[in-house]
C-alpha cells in the first residue's frame, strides 16, 4: 500500500482542512454516526492483498475529535510529517525475505503502537510512564502464537523492563483478577531484589486478555 487517494487524503487531513466521520453499519443500507476522528499517527504492519500474498499495508491509530489523551505522545513513532515510503522499507526485508509474518515481522511496529495505546502509554503493572524503555510483549510468545494472535492486541501487555523480563521467562504471570503470580523457581528475596513484592495488581485487563493469560500460566516454571 501507498500513499495515494483515500490513503493520502487520511494522512494529511488536517493540513488539508478535511474531517473524518466514522460510521458503523447497524443492518442493511442503514449506519450509525459514531463521531468525528483525527489521526494520530500511522505505521506498518504484513497484510494479504487480494490474491493472499503478504504486503506492507498502512494501519492508521485515531483519536476522538476535540478529545485530550490522559496520556503524552511525545515518542517519535512515525511522524505524519515524513515521507512514507522511505521510512516504510527502511530495515525491512526484501520481497524473498518476507515469506510471512513469522520471518517478516513487518507489523511489529504497528503492534508495539496499538500495545501502547490499548495501556494508555503506562506499565500494565507499575503505571510507570516513560515509555521510550516499556517493552510491548507478547503473552502468549510469537513462537507459539499463529499469525492472527501475533497482532492481536489482547494478547499483548506493556510493561516495564524487570517484570517484562519475569514475564517472558515464566517466572510471573497473572490471575484473570489482574493478582500476579510469583514461580517457586524464586525465592522471595530474588524478588524483593528485583523490585517485585508479590502484591503487585493488573486494574485494567480485559475479558479478551484472560485467555492468553490462561495460556501463559500452563507453562509457569
Amino acid at each position: 500500500m501507498t500513499f495515494a487517494r483515500g490513503n493520502l487524503a487520511i494522512r494529511d487531513h488536517q493540513k488539508n482542512g478535511r474531517r473524518i466521520f466514522l460510521f458503523t453499519q447497524e443492518v442493511k443500507a442503514i449506519v450509525k454516526f459514531e463521531g468525528e476522528l483525527e489521526v494520530l499517527e500511522y505505521n506498518y504492519f504484513t497484510s494479504p492483498d487480494r490474491e493472499g500474498n503478504d504486503r506492507v499495508a498502512i494501519k492508521f491509530f485515531f483519536k476522538r475529535a476535540g478529545v485530550r489523551l490522559n496520556y503524552q505522545i511525545d515518542e517519535p513513532q512515525v511522524s505524519i510529517l515524513q515521507e512514507p515510503v522511505e521510512r516504510a522499507y527502511v530495515n525491512t526485508p526484501n520481497i524473498t525475505e518476507r515469506s510471512g509474518l513469522v520471518t517478516s515481522r513487518v507489523g511489529q511496529g504497528a503492534y508495539r503502537s496499538s500495545i501502547l495505546y490499548r495501556w494508555e502509554y503506562k506499565c500494565a503493572v507499575t503505571n510507570y510512564s516513560k515509555h521510550d524503555i516499556l517493552i510491548a510483549s507478547h503473552i502468549v510468545p510469537w513462537k507459539d502464537s499463529n499469525n492472527d494472535e501475533r497482532l492481536d492486541v489482547d494478547n499483548g501487555i506493556l510493561l516495564s523492563p524487570n517484570y517484562d523480563a519475569l514475564f517472558d521467562r515464566h517466572l510471573i504471570s497473572f490471575e484473570n483478577s489482574g493478582k500476579i503470580i510469583l514461580s517457586e523457581a524464586l525465592v522471595n528475596s530474588d524478588y524483593q531484589k528485583l523490585g517485585v513484592s508479590g502484591d503487585e495488581f493488573i486494574k485494567n485487563l480485559s475479558s479478551n486478555n484472560h485467555a492468553y493469560l490462561g495460556r501463559h500460566r500452563q507453562v509457569m516454571i
